[in-house]
């Protein structure tokens, strides 16, 4: 296949790029290089500079790829930023999506594979989360994530697009050359790495009050290696709807610093800072779904073989891409 890849040059949407390339098929990547890399873009893949929020940006790509089908990662990703500045979120997000979905509709382009979030789920009541459980976001962010995944349900209804809503939990850990590498970085695991290059002097840890088992916030990591095949098996399913990609299992802020002094033999410091709002408690996926209609499943279960490929990644980029090493 011929796929157009939104946002290819950034951290889920490089190593799924690269995914794509060595399954044989050919890859376009459209990406504004905002926040994205120019090396995080496989040399095999075409690489298309263009802006979502122009229609003729996305239109005269669409036009010239003629691509079979389109994966679309190109999204702002910061729930504090969303909060405080909700307009840019769905201007871009939401905008943006839907010069994509008119330039598909122009092409005649109707299987997309859409990087949702759980962040559409809110505070759920129960967990694991399941697909079905209800979808009450609780920012900016995971709203605008929410309303793009409805604006293709109409455009399924009406144009005949084939959309699949790829919801994943906490994205983390590195593949070879690509790695995490954003202007601010929120991730608990690239922070916790920080302190162990020296970059940092501790660690926060953001409440530790929370009602689990050691009063952290317990979360779904998921390896990105893994996400990138789950986006691979999707694109060429016949499947249409929402599916979870998580491990199934949660493990603590304190865990997973903890599982990062055991890999990189440094003692980390952390320091208990107040909670950051709107923080749930627990977020675990159910990923039952994805095993049954792709055959999908997480192959890394553990946080030290997660966090092992992220340090190899930041010890050879200790200032991202920019301070490669040899």
């Amino acid at each position: 296949m011929k796929i157009l890849v939104t946002g290819g040059a950034g951290y889920i949407g490089g190593v799924t790029a690269k995914h794509l390339l060595d399954a044989g098929h050919e890859v376009v990547v459209f990406d504004s290089l905002e926040l994205g890399h120019r090396e995080a873009v496989d040399p095999r893949a075409q690489l298309v500079v263009g802006d979502l929020r122009n229609a003729e940006d996305i239109q005269a790509a669409m036009a010239a790829a003629r691509p079979d089908a389109v994966m679309h990662f190109a999204a702002y990703a910061l729930v504090g930023e969303s909060s405080a500045d909700p307009g840019k979120y769905f201007r871009n997000n939401d905008a943006g999506g839907i010069n994509l979905a008119d330039a598909m509709q122009a092409c005649g382009v109707k299987r997309i594979v859409f990087s949702s979030t759980c962040a559409t789920y809110g505070q759920p009541e129960a967990m694991p989360i399941t697909e079905e459980t209800p979808q009450r976001p609780t920012n900016p962010y995971g709203q605008s994530k929410l309303i793009y995944e409805q604006m293709l349900g109409w455009y399924a209804k009406i144009h005949g697009f084939r959309p699949v809503f790829l919801r994943y939990f906490n994205a983390c850990g590195a593949e070879g050359r690509l790695g995490e590498d954003h202007a601010v970085e929120t991730h608990i695991i690239p922070n916790v790495l920080k302190v162990a290059l020296g970059q940092r002097g501790h660690v926060d840890v953001f409440g530790d009050d929370y009602r689990t088992p050691d009063g952290t916030c317990v979360r779904d990591y998921i390896h990105v290696s893994d996400l990138a095949e789950a986006h691979r098996l999707a694109i060429t399913s016949d499947f249409t709807g929402a599916l979870n990609l998580g491990t199934g299992n949660g493990f603590s802020v304190k865990q997973i610093v903890e599982a990062a002094r055991k890999v990189t033999g440094h003692p980390i410091p952390a320091l208990v800072a107040p909670r950051r709002a709107g923080d749930p408690d627990l977020l675990v996926s159910d990923p039952d779904k994805a095993a049954r209609e792709l055959g999908w499943k997480a192959s890394f279960l553990e946080p030290e073989a997660i966090i092992a490929t992220a340090w190899e990644w930041h010890r050879k980029h200790p200032r991202g891409y920019a301070g490669q090493e040899a």
